[in-house]
């Protein structure tokens, strides 16, 4: 099969800037609004624009409208990747100063957002159960994820960002073990005492990126209502499918695209939903296949249910372990 040919010409133009060369070591390192983007590098938002439509149009990036929010990312991996690659293999390996820079202006950036959204969960805690029934009904949802996962036995159950643990309390008595996860110590204690006398339910305080689980530990893996509070939701995603075993499934619940920016002020909601492609691309990236896609309209938000399963490794893989 022979592959498109890519014309190098708009792509050299483009990496000819540092501001540029800035924006593409950032988007390495994860997903960014037009707006973090110039809080980094320091400069006003329509020159990182300019910037943006430059590496848009020679394919290095690729830019999506959320609300008033644009979100930018790399581009196709067939023109990315062979840049990458080179300036990996020119550098050495070694930063230069300016990405060490903004590497650590990026981690200050997420740390400030990451402290607000922490206090706004803690505030909230006793209403979070009535915050998210004032979507598309809970029970309506809670029985579509039901009919999802099937009547199946679950042999080990985590919970990522488990809130005041109600998956738990739905899902947990069907499986051998369940461990529910969440930043928020108001979270969990409220957790605590509505899972009281689960004696096969474990929670934890502990971060969506970073697990406290093993490679492959996990049959079932939830996130149900957490991505549209995640600054990086692909590397949530990929969070969750290293601590799957193959044949494992993700089941994502969240909203599907909308307009409701009041959202992001008063709700702490970091992104406007998300779409079935960008869901199945993240789903693919970390080694998971889209098995099933629901979709439940009712309110002014709609909820969509995406089901992900861990493929099981090649053959050879097989063989070679």
């Amino acid at each position: 099969m022979l592959m498109a040919m890519i014309d190098p010409l708009p792509i050299f133009g483009a990496l000819a800037d540092l501001t540029r060369l800035r924006i593409l070591a950032l988007l390495r390192q994860m997903e960014l609004s037009v707006g973090e983007l110039a809080q980094v590098l320091g400069q006003s938002q329509p020159r990182v624009s300019r910037h943006v439509k430059i590496m848009v149009d020679a394919g290095l990036a690729e830019r999506r409208k959320e609300g008033s929010w644009v979100f930018v990312a790399l581009g196709a991996v067939a023109v990315v990747q062979p840049i990458l690659d080179a300036l990996d293999r020119w550098s050495g390996g070694a930063a230069d100063h300016w990405t060490v820079a903004d590497a650590a202006r990026l981690a200050a950036v997420r740390a400030d957002r990451a402290a607000s959204a922490a206090a706004w969960f803690e505030n909230h805690a006793d209403e979070w159960d009535a915050i998210r029934s004032l979507h598309v009904a809970e029970s309506e949802i809670e029985a579509a994820m039901a009919m999802v996962l099937g009547d199946q036995p679950i042999d080990t159950l985590i919970d990522i960002g488990t809130g005041t643990g109600r998956m738990l309390e739905l899902f947990g008595a069907r499986a051998r073990t369940a461990l529910g996860i969440d930043r928020s110590s108001e979270m969990l204690r409220l957790a605590r005492a509505k899972l009281a006398g689960a004696a096969n339910t474990e929670l934890r305080q502990a971060d969506l990126y970073a697990l406290p689980m093993a490679d492959g530990a996990a049959d079932v893996a939830i996130l149900h209502h957490v991505l549209h509070y995640a600054q990086q939701p692909g590397a949530a995603i990929r969070e969750a499918g290293r601590v799957l075993a193959p044949g494992g499934r993700l089941l994502i619940v969240d909203f599907a695209p909308h307009d409701r920016e009041e959202l992001r002020s008063q709700s702490a909601h970091v992104r406007l939903g998300f779409g079935d492609e960008q869901v199945a691309g993240w789903a693919e990236a970390a080694g998971l296949m889209m098995a099933r896609v629901e979709m439940l309209v009712g309110g002014t938000l709609t909820v969509k249910l995406w089901l992900a399963r861990k493929s099981a490794p090649a053959l050879h893989e097989v063989k070679a372990a």
